[in-house]
């Protein structure tokens, strides 16, 4: 499988890991519209929404529930969006839950490396 994600799962291209368990993946979008736009990835691969089941899918909903106020709090924000792409809008075809923070303010502050160090600094916030 060809899969960007899959191989992001796999170990065999880097990614930056916010979070992980046994089901997700939270990874640093390579090419954030805003700071902090997290992406949550299902291990299994899922073409797109349609495909996963309702268990995964609300595993996915609960791990957003856990990162959306880490966002919020350690990046300073007011508001988030929460995006799934689906057909052609889906770049990737792996399902993924796009976290954005102030999503309406499209653009970024930061380097990928300092909302990464934000993000993962425990004692930040």
């Amino acid at each position: 499988m060809d899969c960007l994600f899959c191989k992001i799962i796999n170990r065999e291209i880097p990614a930056d890991i916010i979070y992980e368990d046994d089901v997700v993946i939270v990874i640093m979008d390579a090419y954030p519209d805003v700071d902090g736009h997290l992406l949550v990835i299902p291990k299994t691969h899922y073409a797109d929404f349609q495909h996963v089941p309702d268990d995964v899918l609300l595993h996915i909903n609960k791990v957003a529930k856990k990162m959306v106020p880490m966002l919020m709090e350690k990046l300073h924000k007011d508001a988030l969006t929460m995006l799934v792409n689906y057909g052609e809008d889906q770049k990737i075809k792996h399902y993924h839950l796009h976290l954005l923070p102030e999503f309406i303010h499209k653009g970024t502050k930061h380097t990928r490396e300092e909302i990464v160090a934000i993000l993962k600094d425990e004692n930040h916030g």
